[in-house]
């Protein structure tokens, strides 16, 4: 009976006795205090709302602690996104142009060229291009790119796309970009001949750079029949060429063999142009709907693009 008496023992359940283990250094609503801290001051490191929280409560908690609880509030410590200044004006024309433009449609801004002047180096490939590697072997050789803080060689750039087409890559040669060169060498040969195989629905687009703006290039625009499309100053995040840049870039830094000097760069610029897909290059134009409307969204602000 005793035996029988063990037996059924092992199989009652015994009441729970509470566990050991450390305790928790802040409360769940201090736990808010210390999210709600880093959200007023996105900037502020974790030992500096540390200090406030040992200010405002008069109890000393860790960095350590601080960074567990904003990553339980789902706040991690991230490079913040670099993008120009916008000012209220800035904003309120942006806002004001993506309104005008709400109701085009992919078929709308099919008609558009996209234009603009990108600048590559030999050493700079602006961290397009990344690595895998261990934890801990960030110094390895294999691991390392050596990079000039000054890049001796760097060629600028111009380019055009619009769906289901591209104009050939430029090479801007030795010195500045002015409003004559300009139109020596972008709107006679490549926008004035694009406009004439596209046929009469056609708009021009290129930022509002100072050379971009002369009276001899728009009375060259006008000479031609080229519409221009107005575009919102400080706002390279609406332009769809942006991406394109970032995506050919990346192709040139992967080269397996990069080039060594300005004629090779040249080479290598021309050749992975020509093989970028054109499919990404239509990709891109037509998420011209979307990112119109994610400007009114914000108000004129910064688009995630």
């Amino acid at each position: 009976m005793p035996t029988m008496i063990r037996y059924l023992d092992h199989l009652v359940p015994r009441p729970q006795t509470a566990r050991g283990g450390r305790v928790r250094s802040t409360t769940p609503a201090e736990d808010r205090y210390i999210v709600l801290s880093a959200k007023r001051n996105r900037r502020t490191t974790a030992q500096q709302v540390a200090n406030q929280f040992l200010a405002a409560s008069g109890k000393q908690i860790s960095r350590k602690t601080v960074a567990r609880r904003l990553r339980g509030g789902g706040l991690y410590a991230r490079r913040p996104v670099v993008c120009v200044p916008l000012t209220r004006q800035h904003r309120t024309a942006r806002l004001q142009w993506c309104r005008e433009h709400h109701n085009w449609t992919e078929q709308d801004w099919a008609c558009v060229l996209f234009s603009d002047e990108s600048t590559f180096s030999l050493s700079s490939d602006c961290r397009r291009q990344l690595i895998w590697r261990k934890s801990g072997g960030a110094y390895r050789p294999e691991n390392i790119q050596e990079k000039d803080r000054y890049p001796t060689c760097s060629i600028m750039v111009w380019t055009s796309i619009m769906i289901n087409g591209r104009t050939r890559l430029h090479v801007v040669a030795n010195g500045t970009m002015t409003g004559q060169r300009y139109i020596d060498e972008v709107l006679l040969p490549y926008v004035r001949l694009f406009r004439g195989a596209v046929g009469d629905i056609f708009v021009f687009m290129d930022d509002n750079a100072t050379c971009h703006r002369t009276l001899a290039v728009q009375d060259c625009l006008d000479s031609e029949g080229i519409q221009r499309l107005v575009w919102p100053a400080r706002s390279p995040d609406l332009n769809p060429i942006e991406n394109m840049w970032d995506a050919f870039g990346r192709q040139v830094a992967g080269r397996n063999y990069p080039p060594t000097n300005k004629n090779t760069l040249i080479r290598a610029l021309t050749e992975e142009w020509k093989k970028l897909p054109q499919q990404l290059l239509d990709n891109v134009v037509q998420s011209m709907v979307r990112r119109v409307e994610c400007c009114i969204t914000l108000h004129g602000g910064h688009i995630p693009y």
